[in-house]
């Protein structure tokens, strides 16, 4: 069964999205704060986890920024909510670890919506045709993808991504050495329209080169294609 753990400080939400998710058939857990929150994660895996940003004693931000620094929660799917709906703050959100960000008020189809290309990304449902397969390993220059873990190993060194830098990473090295659009990206890994989610996109692509390239600000791997989107380097890094 699926494991989803909901964090909001209004019992209500907590209510009505405990009874919608387990008429779904999903095992629902609860936390009213971050510090709760953050005890759960550790004691319990989880297959999603439904993130309020305002909350007493820890905000959404601060426990998401925790969550992935935690083996434990490290690759766990994170979806915010919050009542602010502005650019910069679903920036600070994805900066902070988040996998996709809902604003408050929100209708229940659309957060399924939003869990479903998640559990795609991930194979929790492992329904999806496009589910990499979890001995395959994708190589190009100096790194391997390995989907079964989420993990990425650049010159030996293994590093964790979150399920939509990994999903990212998996496309662009699927089309290794072409220019792959946005549009197409967005597609493959959104899996749903994605109108702003264009400058989402180039937040992850920075979170992913601080993490696989020598220096971020002059990448070798991922690659800027100036009209177009992206282009993983396959060749070797020096």
């Amino acid at each position: 069964m699926v494991n989803i753990l909901v964090v909001d400080d209004d019992p209500e939400i907590i209510d009505l999205l405990r009874l919608d998710l387990e008429l779904m058939g999903f095992n629902v857990d609860s936390a009213n704060d971050g510090l709760n929150a953050l005890k759960k994660a550790e004691a319990k895996p989880y297959d999603l986890i439904v993130l309020d940003v305002m909350m007493p004693k820890l905000d959404g931000f601060e426990v998401c920024k925790r969550l992935r620094a935690n083996r434990v929660s490290a690759s766990v799917p994170v979806i915010l909510l919050t009542a602010k709906g502005t650019i910069e703050d679903k920036i600070r959100g994805f900066n902070a670890g988040a996998d996709d960000y809902l604003v408050k008020p929100f209708e229940f189809q659309e957060l399924m919506v939003r869990m479903r290309a998640l559990f795609r990304r991930t194979g929790t449902l492992n329904k999806e045709v496009n589910t990499p397969k979890k001995d395959e390993v994708l190589a190009a220059g100096d790194l391997k993808l390995i989907p079964a873990s989420l993990e990425v190993v650049h010159c030996g060194k293994l590093i964790k991504l979150t399920p939509t830098e990994f999903e990212i990473l998996y496309c662009l090295m699927q089309h290794a050495g072409e220019a792959v659009s946005l549009a197409v990206i967005l597609q493959e890994v959104w899996g749903y329209e994605a109108d702003e989610d264009v400058r989402m996109l180039r937040v992850h692509i920075g979170g992913l080169r601080q993490k696989i390239e020598a220096d971020h600000k002059h990448p070798h791997y991922l690659q800027t294609v100036t009209n177009v989107g992206y282009r993983l380097n396959p060749t070797v890094s020096h």
